[in-house]
């Protein structure tokens, strides 16, 4: 799979994650274009914390969304121009798609030094 993205930067917990799990038509149908506006729109939103996104050769893709709560992504479903290009989405470029919301309530990793420079050690381990 090729990244599209780096790791996002996600504050201390809680926060939300929509994740976006899909499977791509074929050709690109301007969809790149879309996909960079789309990018660009949400991180312009009130609420939103950062994005990470991959997609395998087999059109087979996962993006993850991170907002500070609900109704920040309750706008960002509402709001007019993403609105239309989910409608695009559904008649041109994906085959199959699937989206969850969760809470997140517990976040770590790897390296020492995560989220906003915070050390790791600084929130709550599983």
């Amino acid at each position: 799979m090729s990244a599209t993205s780096d790791f996002a930067q996600t504050p201390e917990p809680p926060y939300y994650a929509v994740i976006f799990s899909s499977r791509r038509t074929e050709g690109d149908n301007d969809y790149g274009n879309m996909a960079e506006r789309m990018a660009s729109l949400a991180a312009m939103q009130p609420g939103f914390l950062g994005v990470e996104s991959v997609r395998g050769a087999d059109g087979f893709g996962i993006t993850v969304s991170y907002w500070a709560s609900a109704e920040s992504i309750a706008a960002w479903k509402a709001d007019v121009e993403h609105a239309a290009a989910q409608a695009m989405g559904k008649a041109r470029w994906y085959e199959h798609y699937e989206i969850r919301i969760a809470k997140v309530e517990r976040a770590y990793g790897r390296p020492s030094v995560r989220h906003c420079g915070q050390a790791a050690g600084s929130g709550t381990n599983a």
